[in-house]
């Protein structure tokens, strides 16, 4: 159960954020279960269609648009790498914005 605290916690965060969809949900749970099968390491190392496989997102702007807005927004920190060879780092917050 413990391996759901991350969810939970950004569900609760989320609760009165009118400008989170349930497309940033499915987003931010896909790189919750890709960090989980590497062990749940921050940052993570990713490329966008393994998260958009997971997610069940066909778009990359559609991706591409929720992190950047899950990143604005102060859910992860986003660091694009713009190289075909090395996936975009993603750091999970400690503490979720109020």
């Amino acid at each position: 159960m413990e391996s759901l605290k991350p969810l939970s916690d950004f569900f609760l965060a989320i609760e009165k954020d009118y400008r989170i969809s349930i497309t940033h949900i499915g987003v931010y749970a896909a790189l919750l279960k890709y960090s989980g099968d590497r062990g749940f390491t921050s940052p993570i190392q990713v490329f966008s269609y393994e998260i958009m496989h997971i997610a069940k997102i066909s778009a990359s702007s559609t991706y591409h648009k929720c992190v950047k807005e899950l990143n604005e927004y102060g859910y992860i920190k986003y660091e694009p790498s713009f190289k075909r060879n090395q996936g975009s780092r993603i750091y999970f917050s400690c503490s979720f914005p109020s």
